[in-house]
């Protein structure tokens, strides 16, 4: 009996999901191998294959070879494919069709859910994997239509709505993967206020999480919008309060800095008009957070334009959204961790509430955590990528750990184990903010011997 209970608990649901999605990045790798995929009718090599299936179901966007000139549309409907199923969970695409078939949802995958959903509890999980999915296809059919109008006079009917397609779902689900070709993203379009708008809405959309629209919807729907509007500050729950409170500060903050440290760089926006100016500034403050689409040029930006994009896409959007990066929850938590030391108070209080240490001390684990990979990754990427610059190996990491997709340029040029390396960096974090909370809540369950207390000086 021990030993059936072993086996039974090594596949956890953090491991089931885990293995989920590389079985999904092995499948798309294969699909993308086949020469139907590429436009030359030539198989493309396997390394190039894991690193673009990791890259889009991961939702991160790094490409080392263009997508817009390389793939065919067989291998593009393949990337489409494997971001939506990247962004939304592979578990939420299965619950789709056991709902379909009739069949019941177990318990196992329910449990496998809540890790994929970053889920507090197992009740209404199958209703928010509806809700979630139904969601989706609202925004990223209107996101389509909108995109549409500047598509389809470009490139005709058939190939504009395909656009519109392919980027309203990389837009939504944080991927930045765009089929404009040679490496150019969507520079060619800075001054369309529709397109940089629609892509800059989704990306934020899509980065706010499931929950938060999922409890705006409820708000709104029992009050009426005016009378939902004037009381959501006292209805809200604290977690939408505080994702809403530093998207919203990270937003305007990053439009401003950005604005300052290009404004008169020659290079990106000092020559457009105010206008452009200030939606350029605005999309890129918005994309770092975490998709890999830029309106101007990353690899000019300037030094200050380049560290503030770093810092943004480290922080990454919200809990149970489609983006990566440490999360905004997390930010804010020690944001108010530290102005509660500050005041002498011994609990962390975030909007006149009390949060427990444990919470305190998962996202200490996960921003030390974080750190300590990105810092491993670019010390392994300094030995394999010889000639490239720390600045630029530091940008690509983040970008990979972030799922962002930004480049400086590196990426098309790396060798082969500085391909693989970041690939697995995309992996880890692309699980790492679906499973660390859950994982380490599950250790501090654990009771065992407590030690006496001591002291040691810090600071």
């Amino acid at each position: 009996m021990q030993e059936k209970t072993k086996k039974r608990t090594h596949f956890t649901p953090v491991r089931i999901l885990s293995a989920g999605f590389a079985a999904v990045i092995m499948i798309g790798t294969g699909l993308l191998m086949l020469p139907v995929s590429a436009a030359n009718g030539i198989s493309t090599p396997f390394v190039d294959c894991l690193f673009v299936s990791t890259s889009a179901t991961c939702v991160t966007g790094l490409v080392t070879v263009d997508t817009g000139t390389h793939w065919s549309y067989f291998g593009k409907t393949v990337i489409m494919f494997l971001i939506e199923i990247g962004g939304l969970g592979f578990m939420s695409f299965a619950t789709l069709f056991a709902l379909i078939l009739g069949r019941k949802i177990t318990l196992k995958e329910r449990l496998i859910m809540q890790e994929s959903m970053n889920a507090t509890g197992l009740q209404g999980l199958v209703k928010l994997a509806r809700y979630l999915l139904m969601f989706t296809l609202t925004v990223q059919v209107a996101a389509a239509l909108i995109l549409s109008t500047q598509f389809i006079p470009q490139f005709g009917l058939a190939k504009g709505i395909y656009y519109s397609v392919f980027h309203s779902v990389s837009g939504f689900c944080n991927a930045g993967i765009d089929l404009f070709g040679n490496f150019s993203s969507i520079t060619s379009y800075y001054s369309n206020p529709v397109i940089v708008i629609t892509l800059g809405s989704l990306i934020i959309i899509g980065g706010l999480g499931f929950y938060v629209w999922q409890e705006l919807y409820r708000i709104f729907k029992e009050n009426g919008f005016w009378q939902g509007l004037k009381s959501m500050h006292k209805k809200l729950s604290i977690n939408t309060r505080l994702v809403l409170s530093v998207t919203g500060i990270l937003i305007v903050g990053g439009t401003v800095l950005m604005f300052i440290f290009e404004m008169n760089n020659p290079a990106t926006i000092q020559g457009m008009s105010l206008g452009d100016k200030i939606l350029n500034a605005w999309f890129a403050a918005v994309t770092p957070r975490t998709a890999g689409f830029n309106s101007i040029s990353t690899a000019d930006m300037s030094p200050a334009g380049r560290f503030l994009t770093i810092i943004l896409m480290f922080i990454g959007g919200s809990p149970g959204s489609t983006a990566g990066g440490i999360k905004t929850t997390t930010l804010g938590l020690l944001v108010f961790t530290v102005i509660s030391v500050i005041r002498g108070r011994e609990d962390t209080e975030v909007f006149m509430k009390r949060i427990s240490i444990e919470l305190v001390v998962r996202s200490l684990c996960i921003v030390f955590i974080a750190m300590s990979l990105v810092v491993t990754v670019v010390m392994i990427l300094s030995i394999t990528e010889t000639g490239a610059s720390l600045e630029y190996l530091i940008y690509e990491t983040v970008s990979a750990f972030g799922t962002v997709g930004l480049t400086l340029g590196l990426t098309p040029n790396l060798s082969v184990p500085g391909k693989l390396i970041l690939a697995l960096t995309m992996y880890i974090g692309r699980l790492g903010p679906l499973t660390l909370v859950i994982a380490l809540a599950k250790r501090s369950r654990l009771k065992g011997i407590r030690y006496p207390e001591d002291k040691i000086i810090v600071g």
